[in-house]
This record gives structure tokens, sequence and C-alpha cells, in this order.
């Protein structure tokens, strides 16, 4: 039987489980980064264009290309505001369909776990990247329980059943990040912890909109329905409801930066 991954195909479900946390995250990402306006953009691993809109509206870039493998995912892209100046290709991270020095800045927003070949990931940005340009990226802390249904995988593990995760979920940890940067040849590299919460209407709709995930949502499909309410029941002993039934979920990330090295060339 092969092996089940984690796919995200599906730009609208996607939307609903991880837009609004990826751009709660980003925002915070994007302060700390604090870009200047006029910049090229590649955002690597773009998925629905969550984070690229958030590129469009906060960085009054010169133009904005996204990179996904997901045609589902790009579709969903193309219908946000932000596809008046962004472009979506569909594309690998290991081989960025585009020459040196193309673009000002690369990031990659919660996509670092999933390359097959973080280093080689983080190379090719490096080599779209310009001179004295930036190479940036966030990503949830899997190792350090920081994935926003985190309450749900740790309940999973407790009664012995495992959930899906990215191939490469160590490279999420800040020292393997500071490793792909600095091996990457980046100076003035610099990490940063990110932590951010969101509040549902109701349990069941921190429930709901978790199971849209890849990671969790095929595995409990598959368990037995008591096994199941069982799992929901405590996963609810996590997360106590306010007076008006509303649930509030925290989730923290690791963000990094480096700056391409200068070219010097002899008089």
């Amino acid at each position: 039987m092969a092996e089940q991954e984690i796919r995200f195909d599906d730009g609208a479900a996607y939307e609903q489980m991880m837009g609004i946390w990826s751009r709660t995250a980003g925002d915070v990402f994007l302060d700390w980064l604090a870009p200047r306006s006029g910049l090229s953009w590649i955002d690597v691993g773009c998925g629905n264009g969550a984070f690229t809109e958030l590129i469009v509206v906060r960085c009054a870039p010169a133009e904005v290309h996204g990179i996904d493998p997901s045609e589902g995912q790009l579709a969903f892209a193309r219908t946000r505001l932000a596809a008046d100046l962004a472009q979506f290709h569909r594309g690998d991270a290991m081989a960025l369909p585009f020459p040196n020095d193309s673009f000002d800045a690369a990031v990659m927003a919660l996509v670092i776990f999933f390359v097959p070949d973080p280093a080689k990931g983080v190379a090719e940005m490096t080599r779209t990247v310009r001179p004295g340009g930036l190479v940036s990226a966030y990503a949830w802390d899997i190792p350090g329980g920081g994935l926003p249904n985190s309450p749900i995988q740790a309940e999973m593990r407790a009664i012995g059943i495992k959930p899906l995760l990215p191939p490469n979920a160590n490279a999420s940890r800040i020292d393997a990040l500071r490793d792909l940067w600095t091996g990457a040849g980046l100076e003035a590299v610099q990490t940063q912890k990110i932590t951010v919460q969101r509040t549902f209407d109701s349990f069941d709709d921190f429930w709901t909109s978790s199971l849209l995930g890849g990671g969790i949502g095929p595995v409990i499909a598959a368990m037995p329905s008591g096994d199941v309410e069982m799992l929901k029941a405590r996963v609810r002993s996590r997360l106590p409801a306010d007076m008006a039934g509303r649930v509030t979920a925290n989730a923290h990330a690791n963000a990094i930066r480096g700056q391409m090295p200068m070219r010097y060339v002899r008089p």
C-alpha cells in the first residue's frame, strides 16, 4: 500500500482551513520583515494565494509571481483581487522557472517542510534573487507543537494514532532554518518566533475546519465513529469555550530572513 502524503488541491477548502491562519501569521511576519515598496517578488509555494495577496495589499510591489504545483490551488488564487497584479504559475520549488537574478525578494510562506529537499529549495530562491535582495520564510514550528491543529494531533498521538506530517517537518525548527540560510551563503541572517491565535464561533467550527487539512482529515475519516467521538471529547477538553461558546486556538511559527551577498568586480 502506497504511503499517504499531504496534498492541497482544493483552494476553497484550504482557505477555510488555513487561509485565515496564513494571513494572521503573514501579517506578523511582514511587520517583522518591513520590506520597502517597489520590489519584485516571488512567492514560492503560493498555494491559493493567501500570502501573495498580503504582499500585494501591504508591500506595494512592482510585481509578484506566485509558484505552486497545484492547479486547483492556483485556480483559486487567480480569483483573488491580488490577481490584478500578481501572476500565478504552475511550477516546482526545486526548479523555479525563472532565470538568475530575476527578483528583489523571495519568500516561502508555510512551505519549506513540504519541499522534498529544503536545501535545494533555498538554493533555488537564492539563484533567482538579485545581489542585495531578500530571501525569507516562515513555517509552523511542527516539532514544537506549533501547528494550528496541534490540539488534535496531540490527542491522536495520546490514543496511539499517528497523524500525517509533511516530509521535512524538522526543517521548520529555528536551528534548521538558520543552517539552511547560512548554508546557502545568505548574509545578515535573522530569526523570529511568531505567535498567533484564532477564535472560532464554536468547537465544531474549529473541528470541521481543521479536518479539511490533509494531515489529519484522511486519518480521522478512516477511524471508527466511536473512536472519533472519543477523540473529539479529548480535544474539546483542551479548548474550553467562552460564555458565547467560542473557542480560541493558538499556533506558532518560526521565521527567517537573509540577504543575498553583493557582487564586487575589481576595477
